[in-house]
């Protein structure tokens, strides 16, 4: 165990993804935290093995992912956020939907992917508001979000988020049902 976390803390991209590739089954605490950490690697392949160790891990990881949804990093709580979609942890909403108000966009934009994916209907309001966001891509989760959980959305919401819309915007708009 020791020198899994040596490799994780200190290892080159490649140790780490070969080390991560063996922990889908962990339920070491001390290991969770680290692989959690490694969300926030350098490396672009670190951070999806790590995604995916958390996502194929059958234990009770939970509680280790809902602690870091207040974590100091960015790509933590985004992360964590989804890892949680993907593991279908309904139970953790509440807690994601806090992100929804984060400083950073990506951040809320992986909380409102995750609660479009927990098909979180009870959180409509957080949907539409975070149509008016001031970034595009947290504009486009949301809207993804509206489009598959079928809300209607009223004929002034829409013209409002035309605005300044991108082409993927305008197609995603052309799809909503209007109220």
């Amino acid at each position: 165990m020791e020198n899994i976390v040596k490799v994780l803390e200190f290892g080159s991209s490649e140790e780490k993804i070969k080390i991560l590739e063996t922990l889908d089954k962990t339920d070491n605490p001390e290991i969770l935290e680290k692989i959690i950490l490694k969300l926030d690697d350098d490396d672009i392949k670190v951070r999806g093995e790590a995604f995916s160790s958390l996502v194929l891990n059958k234990n009770k990881i939970s509680n280790f992912l809902v602690q870091n949804l207040n974590s100091t990093s960015k790509n933590v709580r985004g992360f964590a956020a989804l890892v949680l979609a993907n593991r279908n942890e309904t139970s953790s909403i509440p807690k994601i939907a806090k992100l929804a108000n984060d400083e950073r966009s990506m951040v809320r934009s992986c909380a409102i992917g995750a609660l479009g994916y927990l098909k979180a209907k009870e959180k409509k309001e957080i949907f539409l508001d975070s149509t008016a966001d001031s970034n595009i891509e947290v504009r486009k989760s949301a809207l993804h979000a509206i489009i598959n959980l079928k809300f209607p959305i009223s004929e002034e919401r829409i013209k409002e988020i035309s605005k300044d819309a991108d082409s993927e915007l305008l197609k995603m708009l052309s799809k909503l049902k209007k109220k």
